[in-house]
């Protein structure tokens, strides 16, 4: 097996900001998709949104800067860039459904190798699961990314051929970022574009659920 360091959650959200392009609309779900706002490139407007009715938030407020009534769908506390707006939550809803959000960037219990997404039940506890906006940010965004760890803490891979728990979506996710590799998601199912150093192809096939494809540009 192959010496490598996964990426922490905060080097994950650094790596999907990375490739976010200037100008569109984005909205960040619950968790590690949360922490892509605080590494938004400073030369790059990326317009970040809100179900709950926010337009042009920043990134995380220092704990002493804290506006307790200023919060994201998550119930985070935020910071709202300037030319930031409020709205009803219609109207956020209204965004999404319109097509007017670029893209959503979501965490998962499961993605297939069609693109299909599970992230908000895996009947696993008694408590009702709630879902939230996901379901229509799944549909109604332009693109779907997903950033996750590769495996469960059991070390199950998140990654598979078929999902077995309640999907949010069918076919919508294009692009995955894990703590091991950005992989896309094809016709011919999971395209390995980028690994993190240290780590060979048979290491990480070994921590799928799914076959992998490996592009010859693929680079760690």
């Amino acid at each position: 097996m192959s010496e490598f360091q996964p990426l922490t959650r905060q080097q994950m959200a650094q790596r999907v900001a990375r490739d976010i392009p200037e100008g569109w609309y984005c909205n960040l779900g619950i968790g590690i998709p949360t922490l892509v706002a605080d590494y938004l490139p400073p030369d790059r407007e990326i317009v970040l949104h809100s179900e709950n009715g926010l337009l042009g938030m920043g990134p995380a407020p220092a704990p002493d800067a804290i506006d307790p009534w200023m919060i994201n769908a998550g119930k985070q506390h935020v910071t709202l860039l300037k030319g930031a707006s409020l709205f009803h939550h219609a109207d956020s809803f209204a965004m999404i459904r319109g097509g007017h959000i670029d893209l959503c960037v979501l965490g998962a219990f499961e993605v297939a190798q069609n693109g299909d997404l599970a992230n908000w039940a895996t009947s696993a506890a008694d408590a009702a699961p709630a879902v939230g906006g996901a379901m229509d940010l799944a549909v109604g965004a332009r693109h779907i990314w997903v950033v996750t760890e590769h495996t469960t803490r059991d070390g199950a891979p998140k990654l598979v051929e078929h999902c077995t728990y309640p999907l949010t979506a069918s076919g919508v996710v294009t692009r995955i970022y894990t703590n091991l590799a950005v992989i896309d998601v094809t016709p011919q199912g999971f395209e390995v574009v980028e690994i993190v150093p240290g780590l060979d192809f048979e290491t990480l096939q070994n921590r799928t659920g799914a076959r992998l494809r490996m592009l010859e540009t693929t680079h760690g």
